[in-house]
């Protein structure tokens, strides 16, 4: 490994989009019969890839594709950290210690399962944020893809039906490693979709920058003397 890895570096990507489905015509598919519900339903969502300025694999890219509602905002973080996939890994898919590396997080609490997907997790936040405590999901944990999704499914806060992928991969150089984070979540009432972005971005940023500073720090106590 050459002695002077890739230093950390961050980018936002902001996915945007219009829905052509207004919220009068998805109620008027409800009107219908079961299919033709299920049909207005899917016409009332989108799929949208994220649109990162950094190439990433077709597989990786895959990952980060979102179904938005009508109500719904959807954006990216990337950071570069300057360590290798499998230290940042041993951090990332954690899930009974999201702490390790999100300082916004107080103490969390596994109230379901053992680590597998399908695991429940009880989060507790710090003072100074609009919430208390949240339930979230293990929905992916891919150990050989690097991949871990959660999403959020109670608790006292705004970020309602909020879903997270994170994926990592080698980046060019091969000496570091490239972390996604991309969200969809629903737009709380009295907020903007920029609104709404800009407070998880900063949210997801600093938990990123922080893993980085983590992982780099590790690597740096693994890395033999010159």
């Amino acid at each position: 490994m050459p002695s002077n890895p890739p230093k950390s570096s961050l980018l936002v990507h902001r996915i945007s989009g219009s829905n052509s489905i207004t919220a009068a015509a998805a109620s008027a598919a409800g009107n219908n019969n079961n299919s033709s519900a299920m049909s207005g339903q899917k016409q009332a969502q989108k799929r949208f890839p994220l649109m990162c300025a950094t190439q990433v694999p077709d597989a990786v890219s895959r990952q980060h594709t979102h179904v938005i509602g009508p109500n719904q905002c959807c954006s990216a973080v990337v950071q570069q950290i300057g360590a290798p996939v499998s230290t940042v890994w041993s951090v990332v898919r954690r899930f009974d210690n999201p702490q390790a590396y999100k300082h916004f997080v107080k103490s969390c609490h596994v109230v379901v399962g053992d680590g597998d997907v399908g695991t429940l997790r009880e989060v507790h936040v710090i003072s100074g944020l609009p919430a208390e405590n949240s339930t979230e999901r293990l929905e992916i944990l891919d150990d050989e893809r690097h991949v871990l999704s959660f999403s959020v499914i109670g608790g006292d806060h705004r970020l309602s039906n909020y879903r997270s992928v994170t994926t990592l991969h080698p980046s060019p150089s091969g000496t570091g490693t490239v972390v996604m984070e991309s969200y969809v979540v629903d737009i709380p009432p009295g907020n903007t979709k920029e609104d709404t972005c800009v407070f998880v971005d900063t949210i997801v940023r600093c938990n990123l920058q922080s893993l980085a500073q983590i992982a780099e720090n590790a690597a740096g106590r693994n890395r033999p003397s010159a």
